[in-house]
């Protein structure tokens, strides 16, 4: 049978609920997205000043005012090392608030920073670092080793970019060997505003525990740069072995993390109801199901959902899907009000201007491969015309993924009806 291409035109009216217009290549995209990251932070930190901008638990507390000083003085010290516009920037440490001011830094040098997980085999880090070229490395791969102090120069900011500029390399996971994917200022700061619309999130002093990894899409494009976006404050902890009490001394709103997180503290945040704890405050839980979760899928309890909401029984949850190449997003689906019986088969609905077609001889029913296409989808791979034309079809990505999708636009898991 030969392979057929069908659209899913958007048929949900939260699922483009921006400004959006269609391009001459057909591609939705925001009107009113500044310039470049850079820019949006800059006009955060002006108007937060003096709110906590990240904190680590056990570790540094970081104003915006302090964070983007800090983060302007790595960039100078990145400047006298030789390193702007478009180098590459490797930032390979651990998770916390020195992470934060690296990546920053990175980026307010002009640099491209390149996201390079902590967690990596030695070799496979080195593959990363070397397939990028990187030009400079912040933590563990440098001469010094992640506790070497970071650059430090004149603070320095480079506010010379523009949308179609790259701005951040993230490897995709799961594979023995990752691909590079370009995302440029368009996509990143499509992806922040799709994810503070779906995920309605308040400009009124919002606290996230992030327990996703920073180096990956879903934590660093789809967590901690929508919480700066809105003034929010990014609060990390490297240990989670206190979860429960963080929860409650750290007054936090919003719990983000992946299924398998999740499913691995569960016994800890048993406690929650074991010690009597309040967690009325938490009003958002969000569920990142990124691609690469799904081949755990099984060792995740089935009851997940419900276990969340006894534990945040006030707290609206949201489950989220995307890959790499999406900036993270591009499926999401209330776990309150859209989640449908069978509910673990589901990818979600289409937001923020993602929208999808299938591949494949049974795309007319409604079955196929997924494709994706939308402001927050990459261009191509890193340095990889092969992988670009095999897995890009004009602006579609090819997400390998066999999906059903029925008359509502809900996308499912699987070839079944």
């Amino acid at each position: 049978m030969s392979q057929l291409l069908v659209e899913y035109p958007l048929t949900r009216p939260h699922a483009c609920d921006n400004p959006l217009a269609r391009g001459a290549d057909g591609v939705l995209r925001y009107g009113n997205l500044t310039p470049a990251l850079t820019e949006l932070l800059d006009l955060q930190v002006h108007a937060f000043a003096s709110r906590e901008a990240v904190v680590e638990i056990g570790g540094p507390r970081l104003t915006y005012r302090e964070l983007w000083h800090s983060a302007s003085r790595i960039a100078g010290g990145l400047q006298e090392h030789g390193i702007g516009y478009g180098d590459r920037v490797a930032v390979h440490m651990p998770a916390g608030a020195r992470w934060v001011q690296a990546f920053l830094g990175a980026l307010l040098s002009g640099a491209v920073p390149v996201l390079v997980h902590d967690g990596l085999p030695a070799e496979v880090a080195e593959r990363v670092i070397a397939d990028s070229s990187t030009d400079f490395i912040l933590g563990a791969g440098s001469a010094s080793g992640s506790d070497a102090p970071l650059p430090d120069g004149a603070a320095f900011i480079d506010d010379g970019a523009a949308l179609g500029d790259l701005a951040l390399l993230c490897y995709t996971s799961g594979t023995a060997a990752p691909m590079g994917v370009e995302l440029t200022n368009e996509n990143l700061l499509s992806a922040i505003r799709s994810v503070v619309s779906a995920l309605d999130l308040p400009t009124d002093g919002l606290r996230n525990l992030m327990l996703l990894p920073l180096a990956h899409a879903s934590g660093c494009v789809d967590q901690l740069l929508p919480t700066f976006a809105v003034g929010g404050t990014v609060v990390l902890a490297p240990d989670t072995r206190r979860l429960t009490e963080t929860l409650v001394a750290e007054r936090i709103d919003m719990v983000s993390a992946t299924p398998r997180i999740f499913t691995r503290l569960l016994p800890e945040l048993a406690r929650l109801r074991t010690d009597g704890l309040d967690t009325e405050g938490i009003t958002r839980v969000s569920n990142a199901g990124h691609r690469a979760e799904r081949a755990a899928a099984a060792a995740e309890p089935a009851n997940l959902a419900a276990e969340l909401r006894d534990m945040f029984p006030a707290a609206r949850r949201w489950s989220v899907w995307g890959a790499t190449e999406t900036s993270g997003i591009g499926l999401a689906v209330d776990d309150d009000t859209d989640a449908p019986s069978g509910a673990d088969a589901v990818l979600g609905f289409p937001f923020g201007g993602t929208e999808l077609a299938l591949w494949g001889p049974q795309a007319q029913v409604g079955h196929g491969e997924l494709l994706c296409r939308g402001p927050n989808v990459s261009r191509r791979y890193w340095n990889d015309p092969k992988s670009t034309a095999d897995r890009f079809t004009g602006s579609w990505f090819h997400t390998g993924d066999q999906v059903t999708i029925d008359a509502d636009g809900l996308v499912r898991s699987g070839l079944s009806a």
